[in-house]
Formats: structure tokens, C-alpha cells, sequence
């Protein structure tokens, strides 16, 4: 049998044996509760104790890694006063309306009040056909009722455990020994909690103590009820919180990561902190067409109908969840297991354009809350940013590139390829002169042979340029170091680099436009300072990337340099300037003549707020 087949056969057994719980606790809740219903002693106190009960189980209190619900005390007081027919009938309706409220699926929601009702009917059976088994010596009231209690409340939580661990192990999903501990230790907690809150009632009860009245229960219950609500509030309070620094954490991360292809792992190890899902989806559009870039969770295992996936996903416009996936999943219900019951879509939109669209399925049926809803919207809008941010980065140096391949194709045209029609020309005219004019010839074919080697060199520079830039290949920390050895290795000059800060990875264009501006300018300090000396500073600081070039030389006039500048064509301070504001950064030049040169890059960390520089 496939893990397919066997899963489902699973998830079939747990619906019937959910069913055929339901079914059987409805009987002994209408047996048991509903027909044995009498007169209404005291009003007030039941009123009370329902209050409380209701607060209780709404607000279970913390247990361990969990979560528990200490509410058997409440009941069991009902029970005394008012008989069986109450406390079963109050137990169940008010489990039945939390689930209610909570929006969990009709079989759940028949189910935990089915369960409870069997429990403690069962361990009301069964106490009433021990105890007359039982002889007690001692004819003390307070004896008596533990006796009872005791009978009672330990057959309750062990057929209470029982069927959900029958549940549990029915259920497709793996009940491990772990969780198995785990929830045995939480409900051992809640048992020790619950037998001592009743061993506390009745040694009180039997005291002296005068009538005992609404005032009496409301003031022994309600340090019960403050502590459950108060600790569950608290958690929920710090689970919030916890998931709104992971949220926050994530969303920093996600900004250094987006210029690259990391992003995604990282997305995808991280998702699960900020919510809980059977499976997920991750689709961004891409060239008008939708590309699935992360798949996690119970999905089928071969595609067969992505296309027309692909066609649908566009109808999602806003976020939407889909409670009931066999009556309407959505465009992608197609993808996943058919166990997976609820749909949530998350699109991320930007100025109005759908960018990409996040799918979260969980396996039972309107199992998405507020809570889920909050988290996902708040990630699917930072994704938005980020990989509309992405895309705009790759448009750009897209464009960059295409501006460097026209300047290439420029500087071929006009110049190699001048060159060489020139060198053509005078070869055929030195082959017509040749036998007349021989002289004139040579010369022709002398002057060829120096526009040739002038075309050639010309070429060479080009193919460098073609190449992949040390700074792709090695970063630019390395591409520095690379680059002063090579200095040194040709020049006497001595260079001292400073590297300060954590270094951190830029984008490739970034780190081309800085190595270029040290390149030059350290070009520029060897050729024409007459500096012995050059120190190079590079750091990595909190909110920007400094880089700065420093000479004892000659030092230049600043405004002179600027006008000759105008008129030459190689990389000098003109196109410096140029490619440090293409990357949003600040050039500084202070120079003299005699006091030497000083050139500071400084690079924004713009990577913080939209990503746009750094990973």
C-alpha cells in the first residue's frame, strides 16, 4: 500500500472514530444530563461556577511547552451541589460554545464535548459501582469525600487520555513517544492541580465555618480562575511578542539577503516560527508568468497540471481563505494532497501589482484564525518590497550592462575599427605605389603596421574588459589585496591597507564601481604624486562602507584637474563622480599642490531600508 493510500485510510478511521464518538457522548449527554435535570437549588452559585467554568476552558493555563485546562474542580463542585444531570450539561455546553467562538471544525466541535461527557460519565459508573465494594473504618465526612472524589477523578482522566490517544493514533500524522510524554506530563500536572484544589474544598468544608454561600465559592474559586486567566494571557502575550521580534528578525534578514538567491533557503528554514502549516507555497511572477520557487509540505508528488495553475493564480487579488477545500480550494487546490483542507492566499502586492503569491494549507477545515492572518499579511507585504526591490536591482544592472556593451560596441566602431579601415586603405594604396613608387610604400606600410599594433592593443583592452571582474570572482576585500601585490610587484612604492568592521557581501555592482575608483585613484598616486607611501582604508561600519585613498605627493589643483578632465575620455575624476552617485554614494577629493592627496568613497548602507545595495 502507498503512503498515499495509507494516509488516507488513516484520516478515514480517526473521522469515523470521531464520528462514532460524537454519536456515543451525545446519548449519554441527553441519558445522563438532559433527563436529569431537576429543580435548581441554588441559581446563583451554578450561575457562578458556569462563569468561572467558561473562563477556565477558554483561557487554559500553561503547562510545560503546552497548554492545559484545570476545570475538573468546578465541575465536580457542580456535581455535589446540583447532581450529575447539571455539571454534564453545563461541562458540555460550555466546551461546545468555546469551540464555537474559536471557529473549529463541526467534527471537533461536537467532538471535545462528546469526549468529556463519556469521561466523566465512565468514572461516575465506575465510582458508583466501587465504592459500595469499599469498607471504610473511619466514619469522618472529610474521609468519605476524598474516597468519592478520588474514584472519580483518576478514572476520568485516564479515560479521558484514552481516547484522545486512540485519536491521535489513528490520525495520519506521526504520534511520537515525545509528544506522547509531553502530553502525558501536562495532563499529570493538571490531574495533581485539580486533586489538590478538591482536597483543599472539602478539609475547608469540613470545618465549622457557618452557611456556605455564593460569596464562599466565589472567593475560594476565583484565585483558580485569575491564575488561569492571568498565565494565559501572559503567554499569549510573550508568544505574540515572540513572534513579532522572529517576524521583525526575519524581515532585517530578508533585506540583506534578497540581492541574492539565499533568500529563499532562508525563507523557507524561518517560515515555520511565524506560522504553523501542513504545506506551503511560494510563486512570484516573473516576466509576466508564474514560477513556483518554494514547495514544503503534504503535495503531490508529480505536476501534472502546473499550466493551468499557472493561468489561475492571477484571480487572486487579496488575501483569501478557503475553509473548505472539497467544496472550493482555489486555483491551487489541484497541487496539494487531498487531505489538505483549508486554503489561505497571501498575494504580495506592490503599488497595486501583484508580484508573487504565498499558499498555506493546514488539514482541517477552517483552521485559520486572525492570529494566522496577521503574520502572513504582515510577510507577504515585506516580501512585496523586497522582491519588487530584487527586481528593480536586476533591471538596473541589466541596463548597466547593456550601457557597457554599447560603450564597448562605440569604442570598437570608432576606434579599432577606424584603425583598421585606415590601416586597409594605406596597405592598398603602398600595393599600387609598389612597383613605382617604392619608397613611398614602405613608409605607407610602416605607418599601417603602427595602427595595427595601436588596433591591437586596443582590442586586448576590450577582451579584459569582457571578462569576468576580479571583483565577481573573489570579492572585494580580496580583489584590493589582489590588486596592491600586483602593484608592488611593479612599483617601489609602499601601499598599507586598513581593513576595519565585519566585512559583508555588496552587490556586484557596488563592489565594481569601488574597486574601479581605488583602482584609479591609486593608479593616479603612483603616476603622478611622486608619493613614497599610499594608505588605503576600508571599513565596514554600521550605516555605510567607507573606502579611502591617501597620499603624501604632490598633491593637484583641484579646479584644474576638473577642467582637463573635461577633455579626456579615460576614467578620471568626471566619471568617478558619475559612478559613485549611480550607487548613491558620496565622493570626497581634497587635494593641494604639496600637501599631498586624500579621496573618500562613502557608500550608504541602503540595504537596511529597501535592499537596494547590499545582501
Amino acid at each position: 500500500m502507498s503512503h498515499s493510500a495509507s494516509s488516507h485510510q488513516n484520516e478515514r478511521l480517526a473521522r469515523l472514530f470521531i464520528m462514532f464518538t460524537s454519536i456515543i457522548g451525545g446519548i449519554l449527554f441527553i441519558q445522563y444530563g438532559l433527563l436529569k435535570i431537576g429543580e435548581l437549588k441554588t441559581p446563583l452559585v451554578f450561575g457562578f461556577l458556569v462563569i468561572f467554568l467558561f473562563i477556565v476552558e477558554y483561557y487554559p493555563m500553561p503547562v510545560m511547552r503546552g497548554f492545559s485546562v484545570i476545570s475538573f474542580p468546578l465541575v465536580y463542585t457542580i456535581y455535589i451541589i446540583h447532581g450529575l444531570g447539571y455539571s454534564i450539561v453545563a461541562y458540555a455546553l460550555v466546551v461546545l460554545l468555546i469551540n464555537i467562538i474559536k471557529r473549529r471544525p463541526l467534527r471537533i466541535v461536537l467532538f471535545n464535548p462528546a469526549q468529556l461527557v463519556i469521561s466523566f460519565v465512565m468514572a461516575y459508573l465506575l465510582a458508583k459501582s466501587l465504592l459500595p465494594l469499599i469498607t471504610v473504618n473511619s466514619t469522618s465526612t472529610l474521609s468519605i469525600s476524598i474516597i468519592h472524589f478520588s474514584f472519580i477523578i483518576l478514572p476520568f482522566y485516564i479515560f479521558n487520555n484514552l481516547i484522545v490517544d486512540l485519536v491521535l493514533i489513528l490520525r495520519p500524522q506521526r504520534y511520537t513517544f515525545e509528544i506522547w510524554k509531553q502530553k502525558y506530563l501536562q495532563e499529570l500536572i493538571s490531574f495533581s492541580v485539580s486533586y489538590g484544589y478538591l482536597y483543599i474544598f472539602f478539609v475547608l468544608g469540613s470545618q465549622n465555618r457557618g452557611d456556605i454561600d455564593v460569596v464562599s465559592f466565589f472567593f475560594f474559586f476565583s484565585p483558580l480562575v485569575a491564575f488561569a486567566l492571568l498565565s494565559s494571557i501572559i503567554v499569549r502575550l510573550r508568544t505574540e511578542k515572540a513572534r513579532l521580534k522572529t517576524l521583525f528578525n526575519i524581515s532585517t534578514e530578508l533585506n540583506k539577503k534578497i540581492p541574492t538567491d539565499e533568500w529563499l533557503s532562508f525563507l523557507e528554514n524561518n517560515l515555520p516560527e511565524i506560522i504553523n502549516v501542513d504545506a506551503y507555497n511560494l510563486w512570484i511572477k516573473e516576466s509576466n508568468s508564474w514560477q513556483l520557487k518554494v514547495a514544503s509540505g503534504v503535495q503531490k508528488k508529480y505536476q501534472t497540471n502546473l499550466e493551468d495553475v499557472r493561468k489561475s493564480l492571477s484571480s487572486i487579488q487579496e488575501l483569501t481563505i478557503f475553509h473548505d477545500a472539497k467544496k472550493n480550494g482555489g486555483p491551487a487546490i489541484a497541487i496539494f494532497e487531498s487531505n489538505v483542507r483549508t486554503l489561505l492566499y497571501a498575494p504580495l502586492i506592490l503599488d497595486e501589482e501583484v508580484v508573487g503569491l504565498f499558499i498555506f494549507g493546514r488539514n482541517r477545515t477552517q483552521s485559520f484564525n486572525e492570529e494566522d492572518v496577521q503574520p502572513v499579511a504582515t510577510i507577504a507585504n515585506q516580501l512585496a518590497v523586497l522582491i519588487k526591490t530584487k527586481m528593480l536591482i536586476s533591471e538596473q544592472e541589466k541596463a548597466i550592462i547593456l550601457e557597457e556593451r554599447n560603450r564597448i560596441a562605440r569604442e570598437i566602431h570608432d576606434g579599432v575599427a577606424q584603425s583598421l579601415a585606415g590601416a586597409v586603405m594605406k596597405l592598398e594604396t603602398a600595393e599600387r605605389k609598389f612597383s613605382k613608387m617604392p619608397e613611398d610604400s614602405f613608409r605607407l606600410i610602416q605607418e599601417s603596421k603602427e595602427k595595427l599594433r595601436h588596433s591591437l592593443r586596443e582590442v586586448r583592452d576590450s577582451i579584459y574588459e569582457l571578462r569576468p571582474y576580479p571583483t565577481e570572482r573573489i570579492g572585494l576585500q580580496y580583489a584590493i589585496e589582489s590588486r596592491i601585490k600586483a602593484i608592488q610587484k611593479e612599483s617601489a612604492i609602499e601601499i598599507e591597507l586598513v581593513l576595519r568592521g565585519q566585512e559583508f557581501q555588496l552587490s556586484s555592482m557596488v563592489e565594481k564601481i569601488m574597486f574601479d575608483i581605488f583602482q584609479e585613484s591609486t593608479q593616479n598616486a603612483i603616476k603622478h604624486s611622486g608619493a613614497k607611501k599610499i594608505e588605503i582604508l576600508l571599513s565596514y561600519q554600521k550605516e555605510h562602507v567607507l573606502l579611502k585613498i591617501k597620499d603624501e605627493g604632490l598633491g593637484f589643483s583641484l579646479f584644474q584637474a576638473m577642467v582637463k578632465a573635461r577633455n579626456e575620455q579615460h576614467f578620471g575624476i568626471l566619471q568617478m563622480n558619475e559612478a559613485a552617485e549611480r550607487i548613491h554614494a558620496t565622493l570626497q577629493i581634497d587635494s593641494r599642490e604639496g600637501t599631498g592627496t586624500e579621496i573618500t568613497l562613502t557608500v550608504p548602507k541602503m540595504g537596511i531600508e529597501g535592499g537596494e545595495l547590499f545582501d
